[in-house]
């Protein structure tokens, strides 16, 4: 598989073959349109269901933190295992190489919905086999929720031009991943899990990284 720049652009084309290629990349908002109807059937079954707020708050912010534990464990563990096999290096450059490689190309910054999709319904029958279906629906909100805050909070940090002191922060702590230490700062919608796990950059090992912050 041969990757090359086109059109003069940040932009990497993976496939010779047209049909594979476009739905190699993927619109910021093709997540939204897909996932937010799912989030809101989660709360709509909650509530015919007749959960007590109580319970769908609290189950509601474990799907959050759970989603942001699964992010910083496929973000650590699967996007950066770095495979031997050349079979393997082409898989593992589809997934996430071709990010660092070219991470300014805007329409490879979230997950292709032929990846997301099946992955959604494995997690989906797995947490209804921990929660039962009927604490399921408040706890799937919070983590297809917290897996959209992820997509959104990640093409954010690449192309928006942001303000205010979390978006700074979440922006820094993402590019300092990209263009100071690889190895580190895996978390990108919370830094929660850098912190738990003691791979958050130390304030002593940040340099200034001005262009790229920009």
């Amino acid at each position: 598989m041969k990757h090359y720049v086109s059109n003069g652009d940040e932009s990497v084309r993976m496939f010779k073959n047209d049909f594979l290629e476009f739905f190699s990349h993927v619109h910021p908002t093709v997540p939204a349109i897909l996932y937010l109807p799912v989030v809101a059937y989660m709360f709509y079954k909650s509530i015919v269901t007749e959960i007590s707020l109580y319970y769908v708050t609290g189950l509601f912010v474990i799907g959050v933190l759970v989603w942001s534990l699964t992010e910083y464990t496929l973000h650590r563990f699967v996007f950066h295992f770095a495979p031997k096999s050349e079979w393997g290096k082409q898989i593992h450059f589809m997934f996430h190489g071709v990010h660092h490689d070219y991470p300014n190309d805007s329409t490879r910054l979230v997950m292709p919905p032929i990846v997301s999709i099946p992955l959604a319904i494995v997690f989906y029958f797995v947490f209804k086999n921990i929660f039962g279906a009927y604490y399921l629906p408040p706890f799937f909100a919070g983590f297809i929720l917290g897996y959209l805050s992820y997509d959104l909070t990640h093409y954010a940090v690449h192309h928006f031009n942001l303000h205010g002191k979390i978006w700074l922060y979440l922006k820094q702590h993402h590019l300092r991943h990209h263009y100071m230490d690889p190895g580190n700062n895996y978390g990108v919608s919370s830094p929660l899990w850098d912190f738990v796990f003691d791979t958050y950059i130390k304030k002593q090992q940040q340099e200034t990284v001005t262009t790229a912050e920009r």
